[in-house]
């Protein structure tokens, strides 16, 4: 008679292949979890995507995001090897640029990294500080009220070493192309821009500027005058010599672009002969002497042209209506050069002020000081 398995043996068996089948799934679940840990989740897939993670948003819900955004596999399995790897301890807050081609690891090493995505911002010259903000709030970099604010708080711009601190960094947000990230804050964007100035503006130009018997301040607002007057980069040292030549002799500078300025809020690309009888400390043709603060953003060129003007004789200076001027010594020759392109109408072409009901020229306020309006050149940019 065969003898049966005792119940005891039957349980041991059972037990030994549970035992063997838990350790196989453990084995695979680890395979499982390895692979999708360590392998990308579309190798082949280079298509790159943008993701921002603001201060304080929680590892799961960067993982989950990942995962909608299908850069990973599995949120779950992302977020614990981010664990296991202690990579969301050193997570910094960003704009990153990543692909479902690259590994988790590699994912996690770009987070760690802090190395934001990097956005072109172009500060054109001749740009003033309100085109500054508008185009600051207009590419995602925050609020242009805040931004104005900033580059006129007194505490703030002390900050900057600048010595003596200006009034407002109109002027100093050196014109450029700044490679911004989106973490950094409108403190960190104007620290940029004025750093740049301060690289333009060394010790030959500080020495230069006091030969000239000028402040830097004054010799800024002076190349932020020069740049608003021409698009002619050969043109800027004459115009520089002819502002000069009339501060000397102590005329009015009668320059459109700082009575434009001084009405920036109400401008819309018509100037009246009225904003020019209006008193304010940017209206170059009722204030003697410079205006009280830069009225744009100078680039290197002007500010080089305002430290050495061209010597000439010139006090005047009239819009071909092309880009150039025709440069003059005396007001009987403006007169002249002034009917013949502004007051006629085939050579203005519709660009002029005069185009107005009022085709009045504006009276000297004072004799000989004054030259009869002329239009400031389109800027091509």
């Amino acid at each position: 008679m065969r003898s049966q398995p005792s119940e005891n043996g039957s349980f041991k068996v059972t037990v030994a292949v549970s035992v063997l089948l838990l350790i196989a799934l453990v084995f695979s679940g680890l395979g499982f979890f390895f692979r999708t840990a360590l392998q990308a989740y579309q190798p082949a897939n280079t298509t790159r995507v943008i993701i921002e993670i603001p201060k304080g948003k929680s590892p799961p819900a960067i993982a989950r995001q990942l995962e909608a955004m299908q850069v990973i596999r599995n949120h779950t399995i992302f977020l614990y090897y981010g664990k296991l790897k202690g990579s969301w301890a050193r997570a910094k807050a960003g704009e990153y640029e990543l692909s479902p081609s690259m590994s988790p690891s590699q994912i996690l090493a770009i987070l760690e990294s802090g190395l934001s995505v990097s956005h072109p911002f172009l500060i054109r010259e001749g740009e003033n500080s309100y085109e500054v903000a508008a185009d600051i709030e207009a590419k995602g970099f925050g609020p242009k009220e805040k931004f104005l604010k900033l580059s006129r708080d007194a505490s703030f711009i002390s900050s900057l070493g600048l010595l003596p601190p200006p009034k407002s960094l109109e002027g100093y947000l050196f014109p450029d192309t700044y490679m911004l990230q989106r973490k950094m804050s409108q403190e960190d964007i104007l620290r940029a821009m004025v750093k740049r100035f301060q690289a333009a503006w060394g010790a030959n130009e500080e020495q230069r500027a006091r030969e000239l018997g000028l402040t830097r301040d004054q010799v800024i607002t002076l190349a932020s005058i020069v740049e608003k007057e021409t698009g002619a980069p050969e043109e800027r040292p004459i115009i520089s010599g002819v502002f000069h030549n009339r501060l000397r002799k102590k005329m009015r500078l009668q320059s459109d672009p700082t009575s434009i300025y001084g009405i920036w809020s109400r401008y819309r690309g018509k100037i009246h002969r009225s904003d020019l009888m209006e008193m304010n400390p940017y209206n170059t043709y009722m204030i003697p002497g410079l205006p009280v603060g830069p009225i744009s953003n100078p680039g290197n060129t002007a500010m080089q042209a305002t430290l050495n003007p061209a010597e000439h004789h010139y006090l005047y200076f009239v819009s071909q209506n092309n880009g150039t001027h025709i440069f003059t010594a005396t007001y009987e020759e403006h007169s002249r050069a002034v009917t013949k392109f502004q007051l006629d109408p085939k050579a203005r072409e519709g660009k002029s002020w005069r185009d107005l009901k009022s085709r009045s020229v504006l009276p000297s306020p004072l004799p000989n000081l004054a030259s009869p309006l002329k239009k400031s050149p389109t800027r091509s940019r």
